[in-house]
């Protein structure tokens, strides 16, 4: 891993996942790029919506002085450290940034609050996992002292669009020093199968992917009970999912794993895009 993006705006989530991207920028020894989107409030252009020219430049000033100043942690000490401002809040800029500067990766914080939903459907951190080719690394509120994943889960319906995000996965497992684990969450209803039709369809996702894991077929009731349950009997602390570019998350996540997953899961979540 040689270079990390995280957006910051001086929010308590926004500075715990500056702490993990610390962490994970000494371990690796990277780049740790901290990307600040300046942005003019509506409330501060007044009734007339007109702002003049020295309003606008001594904004900018007190924002990089603020940006300045949140910089300023004992932690990013033995960090190189490079600030990128933007003066607009355009996120797709968080993509181009990391491209620019080919990250293996982006920290985001996240409340985590209302779940899935509210974290990538309509929010920042999801408007930045719809443009970035790079994974997203979505942190909660427990990572404050550090990020060393000892057991990696990777969930997924093992469909053929899936393999290039296991791939990604896999190398991310690697980067981390993390054990990496496949599990695929089978339901009553129509989506359910056969123990030897699920290890049929899985075999033939793991030959397609040229990789060669054990998988766990694991029943409950949903799939988000079925992931978080999972993880909790190995004492899982990360969790990969797949996703689309242009749809936010895979049709397999969309709906009912939006709550429970994160509010219910003390484990980040990290994204591939397919």
């Amino acid at each position: 891993m040689k270079s990390i993006i995280v957006p910051v705006d001086f929010s308590n989530q926004s500075e715990k996942a500056l702490r993990v991207a610390a962490s994970l920028a000494k371990e690796h020894k990277a780049e740790l790029y901290v990307l600040h989107m300046l942005e003019l409030s509506p409330a501060i252009m007044g009734e007339s919506g007109y702002i003049s020219q020295e309003q606008v430049v001594h904004l900018i000033k007190l924002g990089e002085q603020r940006f300045t100043d949140f910089l300023d942690k004992p932690y990013l000490k033995d960090v190189k450290v490079i600030p990128v401002i933007k003066h607009y809040k355009v996120f797709s800029e968080v993509a181009e940034v990391a491209e620019k500067h080919k990250a293996d990766l982006i920290v985001m914080g996240s409340h985590g609050a209302d779940g899935l939903q509210e974290i990538f459907i309509g929010s920042n951190t999801e408007r930045v996992v719809r443009t970035s080719d790079v994974p997203v690394l979505v942190i909660k509120g427990n990572e404050v002292n550090g990020f060393n994943p000892k057991h990696f889960v990777f969930a997924c319906d093992f469909e053929e669009e899936s393999v290039p995000a296991l791939k990604k996965a896999k190398e991310m497992a690697g980067l981390l020093k993390a054990k990496l684990h496949l599990v695929y969450i089978n339901t009553p209803g129509d989506e359910f199968m056969s123990t030897n039709d699920a290890a049929e369809k899985i075999s033939k996702f793991l030959d397609e992917a040229k990789i060669n894991i054990g998988v766990e077929i694991f029943n409950d009731y949903t799939v988000e009970k079925g992931v978080i349950n999972y993880c909790e009997k190995i004492s899982a602390d990360l969790i990969g999912i797949p996703t689309h570019g242009r749809r936010g998350l895979s049709h397999f996540f969309m709906g009912s794993i939006g709550e429970d997953i994160v509010n219910h899961s003390e484990a980040p979540v990290i994204t591939f895009k397919i």
